[in-house]
């Protein structure tokens, strides 16, 4: 084998003379492009049979399997990464349907030199037939490649993931990143559950027609366009064909300056609220997939990662997981009917082998899932078993149907990481607190985070003043009136100081930029910066909240109501909550230790404060003294041991 090193537009393409067909001869056969950094993506590329994305014998995505094997040079990390049918290569920016491209992705933990052989095997049905897909590496009928490419440390600093390195699930509360060590708390969007339903994507429709939509559902019809982000691009960030994604791209600029560092999305809602989003060339062809479009999709994901947003894949919407409804029959656009079939299998594989490399995802099984534990868990079990990385995956449902989703996925049987919870705006501690006590007890600790919150109406409404909305969100049923600042204190530092891993905001579908119809993610600025000021307490103060667990018992608060909230690690450090402000009584333990107190503005953020008192001593219950200003706002108290932490 030889190999040339080529510098392109400052990346490196590494082409590796490899011998293939029945000539003998050597020749450039495979391309290793990208930056060739730790942690930056690395795209292996090979030419392969000629194929069209509507090709039924061979369906190019069904009937060939390409995987690339990956090993460091001192021997770990090793991945076998799925790889898929690139059409020519630059499908996002030619809106090819043909080629003879395939392509699989890398990014590598260490920097050295990394190995690669990929196989590609051909055979019906072969992408979702392991047996037979054994059988053909046995009896030789592969085309292979080989070769190697060497990797730099990584260059990037601050929010960009790729200076932090994979996020993992490491078994505990919390997702750590595996390059910085760091772990991980998130605040960002839970809508528009259509962010993907834009008119800049290829082969992107909606399928519901504006003539039968009712009155509040008639912006959710149309594509989105995302125009008042478009002010938000900034030069030398991407777009494709000539400028396309300029809107998208600008919103993902705006959330991550605004302080969030998280996105949700739907991958796939054919048949439900949305019906605006498939990865499919068509709506109801479940095995073509649109080449260009997932380029392009692939565009935004990564520059969500570089500007630091965790992305949240919600694999289907209830419409497309199960089986029967009582008053509908089989739903048409559930994949396999709820079972992991071959549907449901080659969706996930795609999905894994296109987005698989990026850093700081997880995998959902499904926004409010109806399917059977058994589905559940097989659909987690192959996700673990094709994703070559332990990205994690969680599954979503109904605030009512938490018991009968969640109690049979406890334990490590089921595959689960965690769990993205929808409740009450005011339940959200409680529910938080509940399952995290209960997966702990069942021996694998969850992280849960909460990522929708109801009455679904009106969920978080927008900042007053915006579009004439005076900010209180009026649910049909089922809540008080509340606002934003309501949202603040009882979901996201309910969440956070119930050991939660987290918040999404989800915004209705009554109230101005709804879950559907969202364009404009300033409509909740105040909501975004609330945010920032929380996720900046814990990371500017160093508060070690991975080691830290709810104590609320400690103010007096042991049934767990929304009066305060208590976050610590007893002996060393204690986070208090005030939703309306006031002093609280701690109960610091039977020590003599002394203890700091001062104060946060949950509001406003800055620099921690002092209140009326420096200083407290054990041991037992001691008051915290009062806050600096305004004691009828909400306050965060930061009470630590003097003499430093205790290790």
């Amino acid at each position: 084998m030889r190999r040339a090193v080529i510098p392109i537009g400052g990346c490196l393409l590494v082409c590796s003379m490899v011998w293939v067909g029945a000539s003998g001869r050597l020749q450039p056969r495979a391309e290793v492009t990208g930056e060739l950094r730790q942690w930056h993506k690395v795209t292996l590329t090979v030419d392969g049979p000629f194929a069209r994305e509507t090709d039924t014998a061979p369906n190019p995505f069904l009937d060939f399997r390409m995987t690339a094997s990956f090993t460091h040079e001192s021997g770990s990390p090793s991945y076998r990464v799925p790889g898929y049918f690139a059409a020519d290569g630059r499908a996002g920016e030619t809106s090819a349907s043909s080629g003879n491209k395939w392509r699989a992705h890398l990014s590598p933990d260490k920097p050295g030199r990394w190995d690669y052989e990929v196989t590609l095997l051909s055979g019906p049905r072969i992408a979702v037939d392991d047996v037979a897909a054994g059988d053909r590496r046995a009896d030789g009928g592969a085309r292979r490649w080989a070769g190697s490419f060497e990797v730099a440390p990584t260059d990037k600093t601050g929010r960009d993931f790729r200076a932090h390195g994979r996020l993992h699930d490491v078994g505990r509360r919390y997702l750590q990143f595996a390059g910085s060590k760091a772990f991980f708390l998130k605040a960002g969007a839970d809508s528009p559950e259509n962010l993907l339903g834009y008119a800049d994507f290829d082969g992107t429709r909606s399928a519901k027609a504006v003539g039968t939509a009712r009155a509040n559902e008639a912006a959710t019809t149309a594509l989105k366009t995302w125009a008042p982000h478009v002010r938000d691009w900034r030069p030398g960030d991407p777009a494709w064909k000539d400028g396309r994604g300029k809107g998208l791209i600008g919103a993902l600029n705006y959330l991550a300056g605004a302080g969030a560092n998280a996105v949700s999305f739907l991958t796939y809602n054919a048949g439900g609220d949305g019906d605006d989003v498939w990865p499919f060339v068509e709506r109801d062809d479940k095995y073509h997939y649109d080449c260009s479009k997932l380029d392009q999709w692939q565009v935004v994901f990564d520059h969500a990662q570089a500007r630091g947003l965790f992305l949240h894949f919600k694999l289907q919407e209830t419409e497309n997981d199960d089986t029967i409804r009582e008053d509908h029959g089989p739903a048409p656009t559930a994949l396999d009917a709820g079972e992991l079939g071959v549907e449901r299998t080659l969706y996930l594989r795609e999905l894994v082998a296109r987005f698989g490399y990026e850093l700081a995802l997880n995998w959902n099984l499904g926004e409010e899932n109806t399917q059977t534990p058994h589905q559940q868990r097989a659909m987690a079990r192959f996700l673990r078993e094709t994703s070559p990385y332990p990205h994690p995956i969680v599954i979503h449902t109904y605030p009512d149907q938490q018991d009968k989703v969640y109690v049979p996925l406890l334990g490590a049987q089921s595959g689960l990481s965690g769990i993205s919870l929808q409740n009450n705006w005011r339940t959200v501690h409680q529910r938080v607190l509940k399952w995290i006590g209960e997966s702990e007890e069942a021996g694998r600790p969850w992280v849960v985070a909460n990522d929708e919150q109801n009455p679904h109406f009106t969920g978080v409404p927008p900042d007053p003043g915006y579009e004439g909305s005076d900010g209180v969100a009026r649910p049909e049923s089922g809540s008080v009136p509340y606002t934003l600042h309501d949202v603040r204190k009882h979901t996201l530092w309910g969440a956070l100081l119930a050991g939660g891993a987290g918040v999404e905001y989800y915004f209705g579908y009554t109230l101005p930029q709804n879950d559907l119809g969202c364009q404009d993610w300033r409509s909740r600025e105040q909501s975004w910066g609330y945010c920032r000021v929380a996720l900046d307490f814990f990371s500017r103060n160093r508060v070690p909240f991975e080691q830290m667990a709810n104590h609320d018992e400690l103010v007096g608060n042991p049934s767990h109501d929304n009066s305060r909230y208590c976050f610590a690690r007893p002996g060393d450090i204690y986070v208090v909550y005030l939703p309306e402000g006031g002093t609280a009584r701690l109960d610091v333990g039977q020590g003599r230790a002394a203890f700091s107190v001062q104060w946060y503005d949950p509001r406003r953020g800055g620099p921690l404060v002092p209140g009326s008192l420096a200083s407290v001593t054990g041991p037992g219950p001691v008051e915290l003294g009062l806050p600096p200003r305004e004691a009828g706002d909400d306050w965060v108290i930061l009470v630590k041991r003097q003499g430093g932490d205790r290790e």
